[in-house]
Order: structure tokens, then sequence, then C-alpha cells
């Protein structure tokens, strides 16, 4: 659950437990779901507020950086 300006998005995730599984096996399905729907990514990404321009701003150092790594 993340908080963006004024609105409340939930994201719900259900995972089963399937008959004689592990709570292992369950929990290693679940990290896997989590993962590929990209839920902390975006959990992640809307921590805090960023201004447009602060963002941009940010974009443009990224790509400074991603552009001298790649030399």
């Amino acid at each position: 659950m993340y908080v963006t300006r004024m609105c409340w998005c939930i994201m719900a995730l259900e995972v089963s437990i399937r008959e004689g599984e592990t709570q292992d096996s369950l929990l290693r399905r679940f990290q896997r779901t989590v993962q590929m729907e990209g839920i902390l990514r975006e959990v992640k990404a809307h921590r805090y507020f960023l201004s447009k321009r602060e963002a941009t701003r940010l974009k443009a150092k990224r790509s400074i950086r991603r552009r001298r790594l790649g030399r």
C-alpha cells in the first residue's frame, strides 16, 4: 500500500495453498509472484513525492551516469 498525493492505492495479491504444499514452497511462490508483479519496485518508486522538476533532474543524472559507465 502506498500514498500518492491524494490517492490511496492498495495492491492485493492472493496466493492460496495447494494440497500437500509446504509452507516453504508457498512462501517461495508468493515471493516470486511479488517480484514478477513488480510490487516492490512500484512501492519504492512511490516512497516519497518528487516534483516533475526533481524527477527530470534525477532522470538526467542517471542517464549521464549510465553513459559514463557504458564507455
